[in-house]
């Protein structure tokens, strides 16, 4: 019973990890820090969070690590870590938590699109999965589209009692209303660069299984690529200084919470019950956020957002059901072929054994051949 509960709880608190993370970095970044030095900082400090446990756990299971490795490695680095964390953090700048994190569950639909035109993913628009799949990638997209274009009235909630001063003054001085586009198109762009990396990284992982090495060569090339598109955006001393509390808590937790150890806890999750069970939580991110936000941050909730939050949800669950259902499919086919093969050995094994006896030759059949001799 434990260990059936154990992964739930696992990913839970990798949700509740990543909810934290959206609300220190909008802290962080209300407080001055800017988004590209912050996204440095985290790939420096997962660098030296993940290290250890590349060199005492994998030392003497690592793959050798080849050029065309190397360049894949460099190519993960490249959409998985920089691209995808530059514009997410960007567009995290320019909207609010919420929103981001219900943009955040396009993840499976895009990642579904992508995996097609690669020809790496079978659409099957006849059959129920297929259609399931398109289907939900349909409303994730116009989910995502009526989110961001269209925000209706103000729900009318009571506001939170808990007050915060330090985010009541935060909030107060940050001219950003949540409302500007480019938020959401920013956080879609780190959408399609995540999706990009899961099909190089389904790549990779087929030949270079050392799943703490790949994350440490991945955050050390981002950190460099990173720290110099920072540098080029950043060239004061004070843009860099960690001396506020705020900016150190989410340089550390981002990297160190939210890359290494949600890294472990989610690679754990998923040898345990398998990628479709972790990724079924994701959603659990966005009331997590919009709960926090409310209560801490006193952020606004609008018809658009909350109807757009549930048609991106609802589009997510689609395209997880008709994966699902032809991973369960392709399953059952491989078992079928795998008991028609075993039956076809035990035939042949059969055949052989009965040519171990003597044949009895019929007395006509005998006298051809010895006319033929």
């Amino acid at each position: 019973m434990l260990g059936d509960i154990m992964p739930g709880l696992a990913m839970v608190l990798v949700q509740v990890g990543f909810a934290g993370m959206n609300i220190t970095s909008k802290l962080a970044m209300e407080s001055g820090m800017k988004p590209l030095v912050l996204v440095a900082y985290r790939q420096i400090f997962s660098v030296i969070a993940t290290a250890p446990f590349a060199f005492f756990m994998e030392r003497k299971t690592r793959p050798r690590i080849t050029m065309p490795i190397l360049f894949q490695l460099f190519l993960c680095s490249i959409t998985g870590a920089t691209a995808n964390q530059v514009f997410y953090f960007l567009g995290l700048e320019y909207s609010t938590p919420t929103i981001a994190c219900a943009l955040n569950n396009l993840l499976p639909a895009v990642t579904f699109v992508l995996a097609a035109l690669c020809r790496l993913e079978n659409v099957g628009i006849r059959t129920a999965a297929g259609q399931a799949k398109v289907i939900g990638t349909i409303v994730c997209v116009g989910g995502s589209m009526l989110l961001s274009f269209y925000h209706g009235h103000l729900i009318d909630i009571k506001e939170s009692s808990i007050h915060w001063q330090y985010a009541e003054n935060m909030n107060d001085s940050s001219s950003n209303n949540g409302t500007n586009f480019l938020g959401p198109f920013l956080v879609m762009a780190s959408c399609v660069a995540w999706a990009a990396w899961f099909i190089i990284q389904a790549r990779l992982g087929k030949k270079f299984q050392a799943p703490y090495t790949t994350t440490t060569v991945m955050c050390f090339m981002s950190s460099i690529e990173c720290t110099a598109i920072a540098f080029i955006s950043e060239h004061t001393i004070s843009a860099w200084s960690l001396r506020s509390s705020i900016r150190l808590i989410a340089s550390l937790y981002a990297g160190i919470v939210c890359n290494a150890l949600a890294f472990c806890l989610t690679t754990w999750s998923i040898e345990k019950k398998g990628p479709l069970y972790a990724s079924v939580f994701s959603p659990l991110l966005l009331v997590i956020v919009a709960v926090v936000s409310w209560a801490l941050l006193h952020d606004k909730l609008f018809i658009g957002t909350l109807v757009g939050s549930v048609l991106i949800v609802a589009g997510l669950y689609a395209v997880l059901w008709g994966t699902d259902k032809e991973a369960k499919q392709l399953k059952t086919v491989d078992e079928m072929e795998t008991k028609q093969g075993d039956q076809k050995d035990d035939l042949e094994l059969q055949v052989e054994k009965n040519h171990d006896y003597p044949i009895k030759i019929p007395q006509k059949l005998d006298r051809s051949c010895a006319v033929l001799k």
